[in-house]
């Protein structure tokens, strides 16, 4: 499973990528549809559409991604879930200063005809102690 692990790492990255480059399209090429989010903001289900409103016009852009402590697991062949840490550094669209975050985030992703897509992503911040 080590080289699938490694396809589904590559695909986060291309994911997290693609939202720093503000390529909408690479980023739905990625996605199920519809497709969850859950962060501190709540939960939310979008299709395509809704995806790339929310890419296009949100009022923050994530600048900067490294990932850490990345784990990947296989409840069966056509399923993956990823757990790891990120810094992110984002920013309002219009101009400012970037701030660093700290998250704790996972993805699932699943085999379909089309490849892998992820249908599910969670962000919970790291609290400051």
């Amino acid at each position: 499973m080590q080289n699938l692990s490694t396809t589904l790492v590559d695909l986060e990255t291309k994911f997290w990528q693609s939202i720093v480059d503000q390529e909408t399209d690479t980023a739905i090429d990625l996605l199920c549809e519809p497709a969850l989010m859950v962060s501190a903001h709540g939960t939310m289900k979008f299709d395509h559409a809704g995806y790339r409103k929310m890419a296009d016009q949100g009022s923050m852009v994530v600048k900067s991604f490294e990932f850490s402590g990345m784990e990947v697991v296989f409840p069966n062949d056509a399923t993956a879930v990823l757990s790891y840490r990120v810094k992110q550094a984002v920013a309002p669209r219009a101009k400012g200063t970037a701030t660093e975050q700290l998250m704790n985030d996972s993805s699932t992703w699943v085999k379909t005809d089309d490849g892998w897509r992820c249908a599910i992503h969670t962000e919970s911040p790291i609290a400051h102690h």
